[in-house]
């Protein structure tokens, strides 16, 4: 059984219809009733009826997540083996760089899947011949060498990083914007709320591949950078289709237990690198 938000548009709708392709019960979300079930209409459409099932959830809202993690319980059980956290949310144009909405922005991209992944933790399935798998979709505009505030780079290389401090960095940038301090505090230059709630996306994502690799839980963590896709986001602009980034995202998603790694950063045509990498043709 996989959850993949975001999945009414886009690249999460591509991993939908491709995770479903290849057999797996998915639940498609989205955070609009009409929007989500009319992508799994769509989808039961195209001959994918029995595979494909709509619930209701806005990553950026704790109640949501809160209701999300009780009716996926009560509709399937403990029965979780791949989550997918796709939604995500940027207001810029490609050219642009306000942080007008920033924290959107983070509540969306970070505490989203920070809280989902909190909230279903104990929904994936226990079982000794398998592993269960989180991919969160990531950029690399949260690479390391996009922050140019020298402290918060410090913190975020250090191998013992703490939940705790990635929440201050985000809160720290919030009171920059709500400052108008933020160009000035060297926060990443591109897109800065988009690239610091991905930054802080891949911390999480490293110290959550740490914690469960130490203690043999069978759970495997890594982001994904679908890199310049042709969505809604670039205004359809890009190099490659949603459909190509999400058969690499289904591949990640079922690499068999033998290859499948852990706190690894995969973008489209290079190798996995560390989490908190620091290399970027962005």
């Amino acid at each position: 059984m996989a959850v993949v938000t975001g999945g009414n548009k886009g690249i999460g709708f591509a991993v939908v219809k491709c995770l479903a392709e290849l057999g797996l019960n998915v639940v498609l979300t989205a955070r609009d009733t009409q929007k989500g079930e009319a992508a799994v209409e769509a989808l039961r459409a195209q001959g994918l009826v029995g595979h494909v099932h709509f619930l209701l959830l806005d990553v950026s809202d704790p109640i949501s997540i809160t209701t999300f993690a009780s009716s996926f319980h009560a509709k399937f059980g403990s029965t979780l083996d791949i989550l997918v956290n796709n939604a995500g949310v940027s207001f810029n144009g490609l050219e642009e760089n306000s942080v007008e909405h920033a924290e959107t922005v983070i509540k969306t991209n970070f505490y989203g899947p920070k809280m989902l992944i909190e909230a279903l933790l104990p929904l994936f399935r226990c079982s000794s011949s398998s592993i269960t798998r989180i991919l969160n979709v990531s950029s690399r505009l949260g690479s390391l060498n996009k922050m140019r505030n020298a402290e918060m780079r410090a913190m975020l290389e250090r191998e013992d990083l703490l939940v705790e401090e990635m929440d201050g960095m985000v809160n720290m940038f919030l009171r920059d914007v709500k400052n108008g301090t933020w160009k000035s505090k060297g926060w990443p230059s591109y897109w800065t709320d988009y690239a610091v709630s991905k930054l802080a996306l891949n911390a999480y994502s490293m110290v959550l591949a740490k914690r469960y690799s130490y203690n043999g839980s069978g759970l495997s963590v890594n982001c994904f950078c679908p890199g310049f896709t042709q969505t809604t986001m670039t205004n359809g602009k890009g190099t490659h289709t949603a459909d190509h980034a999400a058969s690499f995202v289904a591949s990640l998603a079922l690499l068999p237990p033998h290859q499948l790694p852990t706190g690894k950063f995969f973008s489209i045509g290079k190798k996995a690198t560390p989490l908190l990498n620091t290399s970027s043709k962005l």
